[in-house]
């Protein structure tokens, strides 16, 4: 039994096939189209995850899609008519595009099925879930808990905005939800616009923001914008937004409450959007622990489950992971969007199709979220050869512990092997990685690596079973979405002077005896690796403890702003040659940055312009 599920025409697109209930492939367009965030229908994902189940179209049994197009047109012209005429605008933007498309979409995705090959008499039956039904299935079905509460916090789906269920074996019910336009994920999304960012991408920038200030407007955010219930509930003033009718996300009303206009985007940072983004950390973390603590009152089980948007909120999640509210939590590592269509196809196989599911309560079902292509060492030799790119091949025997020797020289590696990653986190399938204990790493990795705000942090990536001789917690982390602090013996004190340093002035005080992975408020957002999903990167952190006697490296994402993870070999070679790494891993290529022949760089660049 194949099922095939899908997500696409709003953000992140993705494809997801599970067969007999086990994940086969997952991926998102945006890996294949480089076109950050692409909301098209993910043909290049679908036929990636056929590729690799090693089946055609007509192999599939269900196509199943995230979202229910006519609910959310209903949403949409009841918000509408409720304010009319206010949102003349913004209605006449949106509407063209439904009444073409999103209105008739399962004759839409019918065709663009037909369009890859499979004839109109052999489409398989094609069913719909709703948008939080899929997301509360991505992260109840593949976790390793039998029962537990399951929380989605995100933007919109349908009505949607939060809402919470129960799993239990193979089934999933509903108990209460907040519905548009009151969102947790919309009201940190506005505050990502306020400060300049963009919206459905920033937020990470905001979270990471946030240690740079301090929460002086979080009591303002509770006075004005939100009305919140001790049980976690809440009402925004609408008041203050803009998003419902209009095109932007706040208003001037907002400007005013805050103290001025927003931020430009790629204008000049001020202690005004610090404390802003301190003050909405401070009040998200407040709204998800009371919501939890609701829920563990009401459905009275040991485990939560998280999926939505909000849940990528690492920070968020490392305080709900403290304070001890249920035994243990697991969070959907593509929670977002993309993760809809792995969980629309769970919904099929467990619901729809009544199929049961064992859990053990120790182990997840996404393999590490490595459910992406691969390449072979022969493709990566004939493309490097193709170009005329120097490299050596090594076997892993001796190209571990080069590697680990050249990462503690300070070099900086473009580290491509295994499947890559399903989700918006690298994992050691698709990294650039250094050495943490670099004072410098963080600096070279943000501005001539990576080519983005110096501000932003790095995560490091630790031997499994070494996180607590570093960190606060003491268990798996495998998916880099819990946040916690460094251990105490490995902080470094600040000086008077220090201390009074303002702003991103304090980036250049290195935190701890690992200042390439230490925010300035001591934590760390944390990737545990563990043998039996990712054995090669776990057998290269052994290689570099061995020689430094330190089991962490940096791990980033291997891209530059503005674009996707790399895909392909192709892909990481040429974000290699326009950027300052030193060395590139595919599989077990080693490539020098230093041998490669001249003009290769400009080659490079070339390509990325005629992509643009």
């Amino acid at each position: 039994m194949n099922i095939l599920g899908i997500s696409a025409y709003y953000h992140d697109s993705a494809a997801a096939i599970l067969q007999s209930g086990k994940i086969i492939a997952a991926a998102q367009e945006e890996r294949f189209s480089r076109k950050k965030h692409d909301a098209r229908f993910p043909v290049n994902a679908i036929g990636a995850c056929l590729d690799i189940g090693n089946m055609s179209l007509s192999d599939i049994d269900y196509i199943v899609f995230y979202d229910k197009p006519l609910l959310k047109f209903e949403r949409l012209l009841e918000t509408y008519l409720s304010h009319a005429p206010i949102g003349i605008r913004s209605f006449i933007q949106a509407m063209p595009i439904w009444l073409k498309e999103k209105l008739y979409l399962k004759t839409v995705l019918k065709n663009e099925f037909i369009s890859l090959g499979l004839s109109k008499s052999k489409l398989p039956p094609l069913l719909f879930t709703e948008h939080h039904q899929a997301h509360a299935a991505s992260a109840f079905f593949p976790s390793p808990y039998q029962k537990a509460a399951v929380l989605c916090l995100d933007g919109v789906g349908e009505w949607a905005t939060s809402s919470v269920w129960l799993g239990d074996g193979n089934k999933l019910t509903p108990q209460w939800q907040i519905d548009f336009p009151h969102s947790l994920g919309l009201l940190y999304s506005a505050f990502t616009y306020f400060t300049g960012f963009k919206v459905n991408s920033g937020e990470y920038k905001l979270m990471g923001l946030a240690p740079y200030g301090k929460p002086k407007y979080a009591q303002t955010i509770l006075n004005n914008l939100i009305d919140l219930k001790p049980d976690g509930t809440f009402q925004l003033n609408m008041k203050y937004f803009n998003y419902e009718v209009g095109l932007t996300m706040t208003n001037r009303k907002f400007a005013k409450l805050f103290g001025g206009p927003r931020r430009a985007p790629e204008g000049l940072l001020t202690q005004r959007e610090m404390d802003i983004a301190a003050s909405i950390q401070v009040v998200t973390e407040e709204i998800v622990l009371r919501i939890a603590r609701t829920v563990k009152k009401e459905l009275d089980v040991d485990y939560l489950c998280l999926a939505g948007g909000v849940a990528l909120n690492c920070v968020s999640n490392g305080r709900l992971l403290r304070e001890k509210i249920f035994k243990d939590i697991w969070i959907q590592p593509a929670a977002g969007d993309a993760g809809g269509a792995l969980g629309a196809a769970y919904s099929v196989w467990h619901e729809y199709l009544d199929n049961p599911r064992q859990a053990d309560n120790i182990n997840d079902s996404m393999e590490g979220s490595y459910l992406g292509t691969k390449s072979s060492n022969d493709e990566i030799k004939t493309y490097l050869d193709s170009i005329g790119a120097p490299y050596k091949y090594l076997p892993d025997e001796e190209l571990l512990p080069k590697t680990a020797q050249i990462l503690a020289k300070e070099n900086v590696v473009g580290w491509f092997q295994g499947r890559m990653e399903f989700g918006p986190r690298a994992l050691g399938g698709r990294s650039i990685i250094g050495d943490p204990r670099s004072p410098k790493m963080q600096s070279i990795m943000n501005l001539k690596i990576k080519y983005r705000e110096s501000f932003r942090p790095f995560a490091p990536s630790i031997l499994h079973e070494r996180v607590a001789d570093y960190f606060g917690i003491d268990q798996a982390s495998p998916y880099m979405l819990l946040v916690d602090f460094v251990n105490s013996e490995f902080r470094l004190p600040l000086t008077e002077e220090q201390e009074k340093l303002f702003g991103v002035e304090k980036l250049n005080v290195a935190r701890s005896k690992l200042p390439a992975i230490t925010h300035l408020d001591y934590s760390a957002r944390i990737q545990t690796v563990h043998p039996e999903t990712n054995p090669r990167y776990y057998n290269l952190l052994k290689e570099f403890d061995k020689l430094t006697a330190c089991p962490v490296l940096v791990n980033t994402s291997f891209n530059v702003r503005g674009e996707p993870l790399v895909c392909s070999p192709k892909d990481a070679y040429q974000c290699f040659m326009r950027t300052e790494m030193d060395y590139l891993v595919l599989e077990n290529c080693i490539i020098s940055k230093s041998e490669q022949p001249e003009g290769a760089k400009d080659e490079a660049w070339k390509q990325e312009f005629e992509l643009d």
